[in-house]
């Protein structure tokens, strides 16, 4: 059984590095600037034979208020609590600082697990800080390179009898139900579990996205507060929501270009983009206070262009007063400023008191049921010939350009293939009407839809002259 590990220590000793090397890739945002990790991240560590979950957490600082530290502090303080075992790391080069003192004292008081990591050691300019690490009375030092990964065979070795402490004795497992065949007596193989419909909640900072995520959760798991751009990595998370399995991640807020000035920004804007290009569906959180900035418009762009699934959510709804017309005047905008998104579900909510999660979940998953349509080829062939005699295709130089045949090529987003005669010439107005058909048609809307139109080659031209 998976026992799971939590890397603590103050800021900018290496926690992140470290998390990136047990998970065998990068997905933790690392800067030579301390306090990057602000949230927990969750990941499947490996050492040799050694299985586990590794948790890597903001860095431990002397304060207890109420205050961006504080709250940080406290999150951190949750998975020193939930973990199994916490690697406390220290800076060997840096050496023992009072704060490493004080975080010593409160794994103490807390009767946690701890090995102690001296981090920077390569070369003989961590010997000092290695053997002052004693002096915390958390027993020998582990020497390790995060960056250079250097000391993991030793670190696997320290881990290896606590983890053996956690692994489920064969004598004592639960005998398992089997599932018989009535007809044959056989067993029959359970099925599969279904693999968690990935989601991303992307918007402007503040909009309240890590609150969204805790809402969802049941549980304080991402920072939250009022300060802009308190979020940075995009954090991905499994959850079991109202019987469904997905995988939240909580991005950091995206601002216009020209205001991404920094390189932690710049880092943290990056890794929101990754997770909507490789999300299933993406909520575009609005603040129902300061609704659809132009910088809104382009981030529910950047989802359709991708191609994901697409759920408008104003969230702060509670604080709006005339919210009938609040509403019409929203969805009036999206039509016009977004008509590739046309008929995309809208959702009102208080993430703050959990306010329409429900009404939220259910749009999420009407979403990826239709970006998973499919249409048959008969259907579409019949509908293409009434949608023809409709409204007859353009005739340029006289001769009517014939739309032939339609089938759908692939799902995620549904995409279309019409063969014509001349598809060049074919003028983007018609196009769009294909388009909305489909939506009205097949109850497409809100999601991204793809129509190529093709040449049908004729079996009858000359070859090769």
């Amino acid at each position: 059984m998976a026992f799971s590990v939590a890397i603590i220590g103050r800021p900018n000793v290496g926690k992140s590095t470290l998390f990136n090397r047990l998970v065998g890739k990068r997905i933790a945002l690392v800067d030579d600037s301390p306090g990057v990790t602000r949230d927990l991240r969750e990941g499947d560590g490996r050492l040799r034979d050694l299985r586990f979950t590794v948790i890597d957490t903001a860095g431990l600082e002397d304060a207890t208020d109420d205050s961006l530290q504080g709250r940080m502090r406290r999150l951190s303080e949750q998975a020193i609590d939930a973990a199994d075992v916490s690697l406390f790391m220290v800076d060997a080069r840096a050496g023992i600082t009072s704060t490493d003192r004080d975080l010593a004292d409160l794994l103490r008081r807390k009767d946690a697990r701890v090995i102690l990591l001296a981090n920077k050691s390569e070369g003989r300019a961590g010997d000092e800080g290695f053997y002052e690490g004693f002096s915390l009375g958390l027993g020998e030092p582990v020497r390790v390179s995060a960056e250079h990964g250097e000391g993991l065979v030793e670190l696997r070795d320290a881990l290896a009898p606590l983890a053996a402490e956690f692994e489920m004795d064969e004598e004592t497992l639960p005998e398992i139900e089997v599932a018989l065949d009535p007809e044959t007596g056989e067993p029959v193989e359970a099925p599969e579990p279904d693999k968690p419909i990935q989601i991303a909640i992307v918007g402007r900072p503040n909009a309240g996205k890590s609150t969204l995520v805790n809402r969802i959760l049941g549980m304080d798991k991402m920072l939250t507060g009022p300060e802009a751009g308190i979020t940075r990595d995009a954090i991905g998370t499994v959850h079991d929501w109202n019987g469904v399995p997905v995988k939240l991640f909580d991005t950091a807020g995206m601002r216009k270009r020209a205001k991404v000035t920094g390189k932690l920004e710049k880092l943290s804007v990056s890794d929101g983009l990754r997770a909507v290009k490789f999300s299933e569906v993406v909520i575009v959180l609005l603040d129902a206070q300061n609704p659809l900035e132009s910088q809104d418009l382009r981030i529910a762009d950047l989802a359709e262009r991708e191609g994901r699934a697409v759920v408008i959510a104003i969230n702060k709804w509670d604080l709006v007063e005339e919210k009938q017309k609040t509403m019409a005047a929203l969805k009036l905008s999206v039509e016009r400023l977004l008509p590739q998104l046309r008929g995309v579900p809208f959702v009102m909510l208080s993430a703050k008191d959990g306010k329409n999660i429900d009404r939220l979940h259910e749009a999420v998953m009407k979403a990826h049921e239709i970006w998973n349509a499919r249409v048959s080829t008969s259907r579409l062939n019949d509908w293409l010939i009434a949608m023809v005699a409709r409204h007859p295709p353009p005739a340029p130089g006289g001769r009517r350009i014939k739309l032939r045949y339609m089938t759908q090529a692939k799902t995620r987003p549904p995409t279309f293939i019409s063969f014509c005669s001349r598809p060049d010439e074919l003028p983007t107005a018609y196009k769009r009407y294909l388009i909305n058909g489909l939506r009205e048609s097949f109850g497409l809307q809100g999601t991204p839809l793809r129509l190529f139109f093709r040449k049908r080659e004729n079996p009858f031209d000359a070859k090769g002259s």
